[in-house]
C-alpha cells in the first residue's frame, strides 16, 4: 500500500511577549536639563534599553539611561558620609557603573574622591560621557572661580569585566540593569575580596532590587529611604516624564546603601 503523507501539525502563532514598563520608554532628546543648561554638558534626555544595544549577552537586562537628578546624588553622598565610611572620605575610588552620558560622574567629581570613575558598556554613550568629562574638567581648570575636583576617567567596558580599585570604592548604582546582573555584580565583587581585601560600598538610586542586595549574606544595609529632588529637579523630572506613558514623577527616589562586609558579619 502506499505510504501516507505526514500530517503537519498547524502552525501555533508565538505567544505574545509581555510588555515591561522600560519597553514604553520613548527616546527624547528634550527637556535641557538646568545642568546642562548651566554647564553646556550634554547629560539630558531619555535614551531606552532599545537604543542601548551593543550585541552583549547582557542586552536584554539593560534598562535606559536617565541622568540622575543633582540633588539626589548630592545628598545621598552627604548620607554615606554619615554613615561614618571606614576610612576618609578622600581616600575612596566613586565608580559609576552604567555611567550613560556620565552626569553622575561630573558631579561625584566635586567631593573630592580620590578619583572618578564611569564604566560604560554602549561605545556611543561611553564617547558622550567623555566628551562631557572633556568639558568640565576644562572649564575647572581655566576658572580660577570654580572649586577643585577629583580626577575623572570614563572606560568602555562592560561592568561585570571591569578590575575592582585597590582603593576603598564607592560603586554607584541609578538602576542600570536588571536583577540577573546585579546578582552577577554582587558574585563578582565577592571573587575579588576572596583573592584580596577590599573595602566598598554601594549607592544605589531607584533601588529595584534591594531584596537581591539584602538576600546577599556578604552585605550589609547601612541605611534605606526616600531622597527628594530639589524644587528645581522635580520641575525638571516632571516636564521630562510627562513625555512618556505610563511614568510619573513623585519628586522623590528610593536609595539605599550598602556595605559589603564579607560572609559570617551580618548583624
Amino acid at each position: 500500500m502506499p505510504k501516507q503523507k505526514a500530517q503537519l501539525a498547524p502552525q501555533k502563532d508565538p505567544p505574545p511577549v509581555a510588555k515591561r514598563p522600560r519597553d514604553l520608554l520613548r527616546a527624547t532628546t528634550k527637556p535641557i536639563h538646568p545642568f546642562d543648561q548651566i554647564h553646556g554638558t550634554d547629560t539630558s534626555g531619555l535614551v531606552p534599553a532599545a537604543d542601548l544595544f551593543t550585541g552583549h549577552p547582557n542586552d536584554d537586562h539593560v534598562t535606559a539611561y536617565y541622568g540622575v537628578a543633582p540633588s539626589i546624588l548630592r545628598a545621598l553622598v552627604e548620607q554615606w558620609r554619615e554613615t561614618p565610611p571606614p576610612h576618609p572620605p578622600a581616600t575612596y575610588t566613586f565608580l559609576d557603573l552604567g555611567a550613560g552620558k556620565g552626569r553622575a560622574v561630573l558631579l561625584a567629581s566635586e567631593f573630592r574622591f580620590r578619583e572618578v570613575v564611569g564604566v560604560e558598556l554602549n561605545a556611543s554613550m561611553a564617547a558622550i560621557a567623555q566628551h562631557n568629562v572633556d568639558l568640565w574638567t576644562h572649564a575647572h581648570a581655566t576658572d580660577s572661580t570654580a572649586q577643585r575636583i577629583s580626577p575623572i576617567r570614563v572606560v568602555h567596558e562592560d561592568a561585570l569585566n571591569f578590575e575592582l580599585p585597590a582603593t576603598p570604592t564607592v560603586v554607584f548604582l541609578f538602576h542600570p540593569f536588571e536583577d540577573p546582573v546585579v546578582a552577577a555584580l554582587l558574585r563578582r565583587i565577592e571573587s575579588a575580596f576572596a583573592r584580596r581585601p577590599g573595602d566598598l560600598d554601594i549607592l544605589y538610586v531607584n533601588a529595584e532590587h534591594v531584596a537581591t542586595l539584602d538576600r546577599h549574606p556578604g552585605f550589609r544595609k547601612l541605611w534605606q529611604g526616600q531622597v527628594a529632588m530639589s524644587p528645581e529637579d522635580h520641575a525638571a523630572d516632571l516636564e521630562a516624564i510627562a513625555q512618556q506613558e505610563e511614568y510619573g514623577s513623585t519628586g522623590d527616589e528610593l536609595c539605599a546603601i550598602y556595605r559589603y562586609a564579607g560572609r559570617g558579619t551580618r548583624d
